[in-house]
């Protein structure tokens, strides 16, 4: 049985996903009492080390979980999960950790904070056991966090170069720790799970994973989808998008003429398969008509990706975000909201950490410069883009969702000036949205317009390309990808 620590700071139910997709069993672990009736832990975690810790304390689990560890049962930390398991880190410098690994975590110095996106992830060491057997030499998996633990911690396992070079795993005994989230890492994420889940056996003495046996992943498809041709850089991403109205998707030009475009939950599981880095769900007319998220259809969504995705529309408050979080969604994108009340961008961020607050821009061309738009772009706010990028990322945002209006579904290419400006303007990842006409425009507005990512729907709902064409021919152009 492995236990799932719940102590209201980790997205449980993707973590339980991947566990059911491997025909795994599991039990969430919210008092000391039910660690009685696990073998093996995983802990994960999303938001700020200081806060998380507060929740384990309240939880009476702290001393638990150093016995748990300290015993040698086996323990997986999970991004925030991993943090923990150090004596202390630089985000809250005054709290201290589980102290199961000696050292520090450190603040990333990267060129674009948070860093969020599928990256390289390079064992130290040999594959044929633990974590990671089976795996490719060099894979790329996804991440979401501003800190990590520097190279030369103790106890590592695997280094990401992106730059800057961090620690991506850590192993102490039978404690391990990743810095990426392997149940939303695709096919070798679930593979990582499932040599886990046999980690007090056979993968620790370099037997057979129980992923070669069983349901999920196999090592012949893990060394199909290792990393791309340009594998030392972070990969940029490729998103569709679903806008979703009445619980369909739907699709329009420039957010009017709205048709049906399918099923949200089968687009969402047929774009993962053809090897979409995320997806996005945006409730377009929740602003609208003043409701709130569609949380049955995220829970829908998060059981069947093995792919991080991010909500939108009609978020107004933590409390709806916390909601979402529950229900899987990995990130949280919010707009009107934040036009509003600006101090809820900051609120977001000290509850949930910078990496799970997404800020969407509606950006209208407004003389030689962008304006500020909401409610799908029917309302002109008076404020300029530039400005307003800026200070959103002095609130702690930790992304910018950059959507062209004049551009939106006209498939006449992104709108590469408004962009390129944005992404110069701030030290934020940004993905540009709007316009997507084919794979040449996403090549273009990730190159000459700088951004981290390419939004797309159109392109991809009417059947024109496939992801996986687009992202061939995006590593054609020099452009880093997932394949």
């Amino acid at each position: 049985m492995i236990g799932i620590v719940d102590y209201g700071a980790g997205n449980l139910r993707n973590v339980q996903a991947a566990l059911d997709r491997l025909g795994l069993p599991w039990a969430p672990v919210a008092a000391p009492r039910d660690l009685d009736r696990v073998e093996r832990l995983i802990l994960p975690g999303v938001g700020r080390f200081g806060a998380a810790m507060s929740r384990l304390r309240a939880s009476g689990l702290v001393a638990p979980l150093r016995d748990f560890a300290r015993a040698g049962r086996p323990l997986l930390g999970i991004c925030l999960g991993m943090q923990l398991l150090f004596e202390g880190s630089a985000e809250d410098p005054e709290v201290e950790g589980l102290a199961l690994i000696p050292g520090r975590v450190t603040r990333l110095l990267a060129e674009r904070t948070p860093h969020i996106g599928w990256a390289p992830v390079e064992p130290r060491g040999p594959r044929t056991s633990a974590l990671f057997h089976g795996l490719p030499e060099r894979f790329y998996a996804y991440f979401a966090h501003s800190y990590a633990a520097p190279p030369e911690a103790h106890g590592a396992q695997a280094l990401t170069t992106c730059p800057p070079t961090f620690v991506s795993a850590v192993r102490s005994g039978e404690t391990w720790g990743v810095q990426f989230h392997p149940e939303k890492s695709g096919a070798l994420g679930l593979l990582i799970v499932a040599n886990f889940a046999g980690a007090a056996a056979e993968p620790f003495r370099g037997g057979a994973s129980p992923a070669s046996r069983g349901p999920g992943p196999t090592r012949a498809r893990a060394r199909r989808v290792g990393a791309s041709r340009n594998e030392g850089l972070r990969a940029r991403r490729v998103i569709p998008c679903l806008d979703i109205k009445g619980g369909r998707v739907v699709k329009g030009v420039r957010f009017r003429d709205l048709r049906d475009a399918g099923d949200p939950v089968e687009r969402a599981r047929a774009y993962d398969r053809d090897g979409a880095d995320e997806v996005c769900l945006l409730d377009v007319s929740a602003s609208q008509e003043e409701r709130r998220p569609l949380l049955a259809l995220v829970e829908r969504v998060a059981d069947q990706l093995s792919v991080p995705f991010s909500v939108g529309g009609g978020i107004r408050d933590l409390e709806e975000m916390r909601r979402l979080l529950l229900a899987g969604a990995d990130r949280v994108s919010i707009g009107t909201a934040a036009i509003d009340d600006p101090g809820l961008i900051s609120r977001a961020a000290e509850a949930f950490g910078s990496q799970f607050v997404i800020v969407s821009i509606d950006a209208l061309r407004r003389g030689a410069g962008w304006e500020v738009t909401s409610h799908g772009g029917r309302e002109r706010r008076g404020v300029d883009v530039l400005d307003w990028a800026r200070r959103v990322e002095r609130l702690g945002a930790g992304e910018i969702l950059l959507n062209a209006i004049d551009a939106d579904g006209t498939r006449g290419g992104y709108d590469i000036p408004l962009t390129r400006s944005v992404a110069r303007a701030v030290r934020l990842p940004v993905i540009a949205s709007g316009g997507a006409g084919g794979a040449r425009d996403l090549a273009r507005v990730l190159l000459e317009g700088e951004a981290d990512a390419a939004l797309a729907a159109s392109i991809f709902h009417d059947g024109d390309v496939s992801i996986r064409g687009v992202k061939e021919a995006l590593r054609e152009e020099g452009v880093a990808v997932r394949l």
